[in-house]
């Protein structure tokens, strides 16, 4: 989100919060988001691609509401808020004929004919939907196809053959397609929280929630982009209680949109300059200067993403939504499993609702017993392993995720081993602070080292970057 975004958001979600009637309050709720996500998405080079991802989302998200429905319940009462999306979509088409003042997405949107048809097509999809995605093998092929194009889009192969494909079916030159070509801003999240709502939904746990509210939670536009991800009954109940916006919540809102301003624009953006990168990392001639680089990414990768959560959350709190914290200090934690606590939050309890819990689970109901210490293991790794490729199905990530489930595993046994050897600290208060405060500075070294590999795309030039910094390149 640029300082332009910022500002009208929050000017919407003020006026929209001065709305007595809730009815109208929510309606209002879902135009912004809706017309956010084509607002938000970036200008790509293939033809309309910006406006079709959009609708894509749209369409997605009414899909796995529709699965997600009881079968005893009658889509009536969600006819009005299905019309406005529609409406709105159709709104963003006809911008193309506007002349000088076209458009709201980045690129002209196509003709409306072709989006007349594709309403057509989302229409069908959410029938098929109502008849056969309540059933357990379309929800998981749903979910299959979540997955499926989240790997399509974070692995640069695949992204490259798919951003080819589609240069080629709208008659563009496929000889400069690129990997960037196909930039789903917004998506990662989305799918996460799609996939929240099929799984809950499998498991009995999801209320059932109107499309209104459905859409501005899956939409809510101060956390597309970039998180935290929420639960919908969490999200659900704050969208529904009775808020006036006062004193108080603007200046709570505000407060936490300054703070977010700074972390973002002046700290991490000015860390930015010197922090490492592809750029920098083979010009390191010295440890120290390494180390400089190293740190100065460690605090503005910090400063970047708590800066956007700080914002996501101020806007929320302007529309009487509270949305969930994503970090707690990480940097002060004494372990690297109070790290994981505390950076990132909600994908890192997703995956453990979604993929620790169950699969530790599974392994341990096994009718051949497995190790305990086997089972934690590969757990661990997978789970980091996961969360690595989730920012992008390379080699880097990859390394990075299995370093950081490496270091929990070792950091579980040493804590076993450990515990009956830590009694005597309580009588010597002292050296208990100063393991304590040591504890600190070997997590934030270990974590920052991690962000070699996260940094850099090339392995072999993360591994240069780890013989500059401890001085092994003359």
């Amino acid at each position: 989100m640029t300082l332009l975004h910022l500002l009208v958001f929050a000017l919407a979600l003020v006026l929209v919060s001065l709305v007595r009637r809730p009815a109208l309050r929510k309606a209002l709720l879902l135009s912004a988001s809706v017309l956010a996500v084509y607002w938000l998405q970036p200008l790509l080079p293939i033809r309309h691609l910006d406006f079709w991802l959009a609708t894509a989302a749209l369409t997605l998200a009414v899909v796995v509401w529709a699965a997600a429905r009881p079968a005893d319940t009658s889509l009536r009462p969600d006819l009005p808020a299905a019309a406005l999306v529609a409406a709105l979509v159709l709104g963003v088409a006809l911008t193309r004929y506007l002349g000088p003042v076209c458009c709201l997405t980045p690129s002209r949107p196509p003709e409306i004919g072709q989006v007349l048809l594709a309403l057509a097509a989302a229409a069908g999809l959410v029938f098929v939907a109502r008849r056969r995605l309540g059933q357990p093998f379309f929800v998981g092929a749903a979910g299959f196809l979540l997955i499926a194009l989240l790997v399509v889009l974070k692995t640069p192969s695949l992204a490259l053959a798919a951003a080819t494909a589609l240069r080629a079916l709208s008659g563009q030159s496929t000889a400069t397609a690129a990997a960037l070509d196909l930039r789903w801003l917004g998506f990662s999240y989305l799918a996460f929280r799609l996939l929240h709502i099929l799984r809950d939904h499998a498991a009995g746990r999801l209320p059932a929630v109107p499309l209104q509210d459905f859409m501005i939670y899956a939409f809510f536009f101060p956390a597309y982009t970039a998180g935290p991800i929420d639960r919908l009954p969490r999200f659900v109940g704050d969208l529904n209680r009775d808020f006036t916006l006062n004193q108080s919540s603007l200046l709570s809102g505000g407060s936490r949109l300054a703070l977010g301003l700074f972390k973002k624009f002046v700290l991490a953006d000015s860390l930015a300059l010197i922090a490492l990168s592809a750029a920098n990392a083979g010009q390191i001639d010295r440890p120290l200067w390494g180390w400089v680089l190293l740190y100065a990414f460690s605090w503005r990768i910090y400063f970047d993403f708590s800066g956007y959560t700080d914002l996501a959350i101020g806007l929320g709190l302007l529309a009487g939504i509270r949305l969930p914290e994503n970090f707690d200090r990480p940097y002060l934690k004494p372990n690297l499993t109070a790290f994981w606590n505390s950076w990132h939050i909600t994908l890192a309890q997703w995956f453990r609702a979604y993929y620790f819990n169950p699969l530790t689970r599974a392994l341990r109901s096994r009718p051949r017993p497995i190790s305990a210490d086997l089972i934690l293991f590969f757990v661990q790794v997978t789970t980091m392993l996961l969360i690595g490729l989730w920012h992008g199905v390379t080699w880097n990530f990859a390394i990075w995720g299995a370093w950081h489930g490496l270091g929990l595993f070792v950091h579980n046994r040493w804590i076993n081993w450990m515990r009956p050897r830590s009694a005597g600290l309580a009588s010597r208060p002292r050296l208990k602070q100063a393991l304590e405060w040591g504890s600190v500075l070997l997590t934030f070294q270990f974590v920052s080292l991690g962000w070699v590999w996260f940094a850099l795309p090339d392995p072999a030039l993360a591994l240069r970057t780890f013989a500059a910094l401890f001085g092994w390149i003359r």
